[in-house]
Order: structure tokens, then C-alpha cells, then sequence
């Protein structure tokens, strides 16, 4: 469903592609799809695939929004499936030289004395920042003659109505907001202490990349049709200022409802 978006966008890549470059600790191997118009004025598109190697100290993975809880339960069950193989995918490349920066948005609070935030806050400014880069970003112009893959009017949300219900009250009951009970990332995605950066600032976010001579960026997390897309440090700002950026397709979910045109559910949209 995504995908007519990620043209002008970002790179989707198959994390396995990544970790299957084993042999050596500087390269990753990568299979990036992108798609292309068939003509300049046709709707139908070609999907194509690029071959690339990227040097691992030159990348980063930002794990998007990968929080603790949500006001939809089938998103946390979703959020609860994809943190494992989202920590192996980050342990692999940090192992490789990657910087991995966590950014659970609105969450900072509780991570002001952990060495990661600190790190993050530590890092000088850049000399220079995208113009837009401390906001989120709705559309790029690229994007502007697409119509919008899906219909997300509603929220996106795919519970069953008592269930909902169910979930709200058991999160006011534990003193938690029912629409926003994140508080941190989800404990299954492991922040390293002595490397890795916590930030949910598109500015420091930034200036981690310029500090650490980062030109290629890797998504993971969620949902990849609002957070990933627009937030500070999502794809549009990343690829709007110049980055290469990649979404890993396999690491990321959508907020939508099946019910919802294009009527595709979560594992074969």
C-alpha cells in the first residue's frame, strides 16, 4: 500500500539483506526497492531494485516511536511482535559499526538521566540544519500529484469496539492518558548504555548524523504512515535534507483499518 509513496521518498529494504553481510563488519549489502512512474504521465509504476553497499560507519537506524503501550490494543499486539526482531536487527548492526538512535517521541522525561539521552545532548549543533527540520512534515512536493495510498481518515485504528472500550479503562485505571499512555520505549528493544542516543528532537537528531559523519539513515518502527513519515527525524525530513534513506520494510507496521479502502490487512498489504 505504502509504496507509491516511498518513490520520491526513501529506499525499502529487506533487513535480512543487511544481516546476511556477516563477513564483513564495514559493508552492508543491501537490496533496495524503489518504484519509478512507467511514463511521465502514467499512474502505473515499475518496481525496481538497486544493489548497494553501504559503509556501516556511515549509517544510522532511528527506531521510530516504538513505545511502550498505545491507545490501540491491536497496535501494542503488533508494537509487542515487531520489538524482537526489531532488537536483533539494531544488535546487528550496532555490532557491525551502525549508530543506533532510539526516538520515542514525547518520552524524554524518562530517560533524562540515562547515558544514551545524555549522549544525545552532549553532541554539538550542527553548523547548518534543514530549514523545516523541528517540525512535522505533512507532504513533500513529490508527493504532491499521488493520491494517498489509504484511508486513514478515521485514525486507523482496527480494534473491535468493546474491546477498545475495555482497553481505555484499563489504562485511565493505571493512571495512563487513553489516547497518548506511552511513557517509554518498549523494554524489548535494548538501549545501549555506551553507544547508543535517545532523542526525539529533529535538531539533535541531526546534529548526531552531521557529528558522526552519517549520510545514509535506516527507519525501523512505527507507524510507518504518520510517525515514520512525518515526524522531525522521519523520511520526508531525512530525505528532504539530502540523506539516503531507507525504510525497513519488514520492521515497521501501519495504522490503518482493513476496513478502510484499500481493504488490505497488516500482513499482505
Amino acid at each position: 500500500m505504502w509504496l507509491r509513496i516511498a518513490k520520491s521518498l526513501a529506499f525499502i529494504v529487506c533487513w535480512t539483506m543487511v544481516a546476511s553481510a556477516g563477513d564483513c563488519r564495514e559493508l552492508l549489502k543491501l537490496s533496495l526497492r524503489y518504484q519509478e512512474p512507467t511514463s511521465d504521465d502514467s499512474p502505473r509504476y515499475h518496481r525496481l531494485t538497486l544493489q548497494e553497499q553501504w559503509k556501516a560507519d556511515q549509517v544510522a537506524v532511528i527506531v521510530c516511536d516504538m513505545w511502550d503501550s498505545h491507545h490501540s490494543v491491536n497496535a501494542v499486539r503488533r508494537a509487542q511482535e515487531l520489538a524482537p526482531v526489531i532488537d536483533a536487527f539494531v544488535a546487528k548492526l550496532r555490532q557491525q559499526g551502525a549508530t543506533v538512535i532510539h526516538a520515542p517521541s514525547s518520552c524524554m522525561p524518562q530517560y533524562q538521566d540515562h547515558p544514551a539521552r545524555q549522549r544525545a545532548l552532549q553532541v554539538r549543533p550542527a553548523a547548518e540544519f534543514p530549514e523545516q527540520i523541528s517540525q512535522w512534515c505533512d507532504q513533500i512536493t513529490s508527493e504532491q500529484a499521488l493520491p494517498y495510498p489509504l484511508d486513514q481518515s478515521l485514525g486507523g485504528e482496527d480494534d473491535d469496539v468493546e474491546e477498545l472500550r475495555r482497553w481505555a479503562e484499563q489504562l485511565k485505571a493505571q493512571g495512563l492518558k487513553t489516547r497518548g499512555p506511552w511513557l517509554r520505549q518498549i523494554d524489548s528493544i535494548r538501549i545501549d548504555p555506551g553507544q547508543d542516543y535517545i532523542s526525539d528532537s529533529g535538531q539533535e537528531i541531526w546534529s548526531i548524523l552531521a557529528d558522526r559523519g552519517i549520510s545514509q539513515v535506516m527507519l525501523v518502527g512505527v507507524h510507518v504512515n504518520m510517525c515514520v513519515l512525518g515526524r522531525p527525524f522521519g523520511l520526508r525530513q531525512m530525505a528532504s535534507g539530502g540523506k539516503s534513506v531507507a525504510l525497513v520494510r519488514d520492521l515497521t507496521d501501519t495504522m490503518y483499518d482493513p476496513r478502510a479502502w484499500p481493504y488490505a490487512n497488516h500482513f499482505t498489504g
